[in-house]
């Protein structure tokens, strides 16, 4: 098959395009799915240089990659609820830059849903929910989100919104509009944040959401009125300096039956037009070091996704 491998950690040059890889062979209880889109994301790319190893331990040859869509190629023993040829999307065991890949936790893919915006959803859908309830934001509340007009932070806008949360998004002057479009009040990165985000909510903001890192969380502390009781209402996947301030990284997944029920409903709401992630660019399996170098670049406006020939 088709398949993206890297046998070292490193720059995108160590990405290898590779026509002859096998077939990944699906064990009981496993699912063998056929890709058909593969989502993009920063844990790739910091998985590739080696940054991740506390999270995601890499055994080498790898293939990157941790979501996909694609229809389900063949059925581990003791496989229920799921059969061959359906289309499903989620997360990867064995790397989703490939022509076929492991499934781990899957969801249905309703009809509606594109390929590529249902191999954009997992990931980002999964991360700001789980966010957001160990956040605990709840209807009436203000949430800062750090980093909102990004794929995981204009999902996490978008279900905080629709859980009726007021939420402030920092974003560049660029993206202003589209965060609006999403129900977010915008304010502009760098100095003078705290200043921007307490005109844009007087009475305060009652929890922080960081997906951006870059220095945010003393913000975050000052914006909560300092002290260990603020810090229990902000949570960063951004941010490799949250253990010296006190601070939450989340970085792991829940359980994988709460997470399936997520992406099942997540999925249905982005088949029915009321979540969306907006995506970047499509590029073939091939181009996939150019695809990080361009996630990696910190410019790109949306998903970008690989689609295997």
């Amino acid at each position: 098959m088709e398949a993206i491998v890297y046998e070292e950690f490193g720059g995108p040059e160590v990405l290898r395009h590779e026509a002859g890889v096998a077939k990944p062979e699906p064990g009981p209880g496993e699912v063998r799915v056929r890709v058909a889109a593969a989502g993009v994301n920063p844990v790739d790319w910091k998985r590739r240089y080696g940054w991740m190893e506390a999270f995601y331990p890499t055994t080498f040859p790898a293939v990157p990659g941790l979501e996909f869509a694609g229809t389900v190629d063949a059925l581990g023993e003791g496989v229920t609820g799921l059969a061959v040829g359906d289309e499903v999307l989620g997360w990867t065991k064995t790397g989703a830059y490939a022509e076929y890949a492991i499934a781990g936790t899957v969801a249905p893919k309703p009809a509606g849903l594109s390929w590529e915006a249902a191999a954009s959803l997992p990931v980002a859908g999964e991360t700001a929910q789980r966010v957001l309830d160990l956040l605990g934001v709840r209807a009436g509340e203000t949430l800062f989100l750090h980093g909102a007009a990004g794929v995981v932070g204009s999902v996490g806008v978008q279900l905080a919104v629709a859980a009726g949360v007021t939420v402030i998004g920092s974003a560049s002057e660029s993206n202003h509009a589209y965060l609006r479009e999403l129900g977010a009040i915008p304010v502009a990165y760098g100095d003078g944040l705290a200043d921007r985000v307490r005109a844009a909510a007087p009475e305060g903001v009652d929890a922080v959401f960081d997906a951006a890192g870059h220095g945010v969380l003393p913000v975050a502390i000052e914006l909560l009125g300092g002290g260990d009781a603020a810090k229990e209402r902000i949570v960063t996947i951004a941010a490799t300096d949250a253990e010296e301030h006190g601070i939450v990284f989340s970085g792991v997944a829940g359980e994988p039956e709460a997470v399936r029920a997520g992406l099942t409903a997540q999925a249905r709401l982005a088949a029915e037009g009321a979540l969306a992630v907006r995506l970047a660019q499509t590029l073939p399996l091939k181009e996939a070091a150019r695809a990080q170098e361009l996630s990696e670049s910190g410019h790109v406006r949306g998903k970008i996704v690989l689609i295997p020939s």
